[in-house]
């Protein structure tokens, strides 16, 4: 018989992460990479793990759980990643697949994430609303489209130049920097509040 008071004592339904799970991975994985593997059927594995696994979350927090879904979907990118390697044809052409999986980078995605929303708030009430507001964030972010949410994502979640975002998109940075500013003001209208720098 399957333990559903455990899952009664979840701080949040899963479904309410997905957005900010999907924007995790698409934030991790490199544009070719993401011609082999799907960010969002790795967001659909995490989520059907973390049903399957719910007796194994011991958190009390929507911030617990947050943390304990980042985990899961860190394992999910890195097998898929591994298997998109083995299953790779061309090495010169899928040179991005041999970059290694950096898990903390998830971590350090969620800390600018919440240093771009606002300044760390040491009460209960306000870590809650910055959670609030980090969810209400991915789910704007899927809103835009695909070239604006990919360069704000680059900018503000894995924190590259200008530069590097260009390289990586392949536009020039006068395009990215274009990019990002409609991507902000969207964002902003969206939000109803200020975001970015």
């Amino acid at each position: 018989m399957q333990d559903h008071s455990r899952q009664a004592r979840w701080p949040r339904p899963l479904e309410e992460f997905r957005s900010y799970l999907g924007l995790l991975a698409r934030a991790e994985l490199h544009p070719a990479v993401r011609r082999r593997i799907d960010a969002s059927d790795v967001v659909q594995e995490t989520l059907l793990e973390a049903h399957r696994d719910r007796a194994g979350f011991r958190g009390e927090t929507p911030a617990e759980q947050a943390a304990w879904l980042r985990r899961m979907l860190a394992n999910n990118l890195a097998n898929a990643l591994r298997d998109a390697r083995r299953l790779k044809r061309d090495p010169a052409r899928e040179r991005s697949l041999d970059e290694p999986l950096d898990r903390d980078a998830l971590d350090r995605s969620e800390l600018r994430m919440k240093g771009w929303l606002a300044s760390e708030g040491t009460t209960p009430p306000e870590a809650a609303e910055r959670g609030e507001r980090i969810l209400a964030l991915a789910r704007s972010l899927e809103g835009l489209p695909p070239d604006q949410q990919e360069a704000v994502t680059l900018r503000y979640l894995r924190g590259l130049s200008l530069a590097e975002i260009a390289d990586r998109m392949e536009r020039t940075e006068a395009s990215v920097a274009g990019l990002l500013h409609r991507g902000l003001r969207d964002l902003r209208g969206r939000l109803g509040t200020e975001v970015g720098p």
